[in-house]
């Protein structure tokens, strides 16, 4: 199975040739610059999500665009095979478990968040929902606003395009899958 950052960056580089965008235009419309995005492009280093997430706005592709694997008629995904994309110097580990395919308009991840890590997210593409269940430990979540405690056991749906972010408030590891629907 190809490392993520493979994955990456075969799927980037399509999405812009496909879209006729040179790395130069690329780079104007997701703030990301020209030489991290070659960089990328080579599979070269472990872009953040928030980078894949200027990428995928700039692009106007959901974010699992960027992500998706290949496909086939079925597939186990072992998570201890999946490279994660790291957040807060590596505090928060999310591993895509089924990437949006462009037509499905939902993906599956699961995420880690070490004890007293913070990841602020960028907003996804409009009418994104996030549906979250939390399966160990106690996360804090802001969105429109508004802050969330949610903890193991409990559920939480939001509006996730805006500005949101993921703080784990409790003693331990939260550890939680994400739905995404894009619409």
């Amino acid at each position: 199975m190809d490392q993520m950052n493979v994955i990456v960056a075969k799927n980037i580089k399509r999405l812009r040739e496909e879209n006729k965008l040179s790395m130069d235009e690329l780079a104007k419309l997701s703030g990301v610059s020209k030489s991290m995005l070659a960089q990328i492009e080579r599979g070269d280093g472990n872009p953040t999500i928030s980078t894949l997430w200027k990428i995928s706005n700039g692009m106007k592709v959901p974010f699992d665009a960027l992500t998706v694997r290949p496909k086939n008629p079925y597939e186990i995904v072992r998570t201890a095979e999946l490279q994660p994309l790291l957040e807060d110097g590596g505090k928060v580990k999310n591993y895509s478990l089924f990437p949006d395919d462009e037509n499905r308009r939902f993906a599956v991840y699961y995420l880690e968040l070490d004890k007293d890590s913070y990841w602020e997210s960028e907003p996804h593409l409009k009418g994104t929902v996030e549906f979250i269940t939390i399966f160990a430990g106690k996360i804090e979540i802001y969105a429109d606003g508004q802050s969330f405690v949610v903890e193991k056991g409990e559920s939480i749906r939001f509006k996730a395009d805006v500005i949101h972010s993921y703080k784990n408030i409790g003693q331990e590891s939260a550890i939680l899958h994400m739905i995404l629907f894009n619409p």
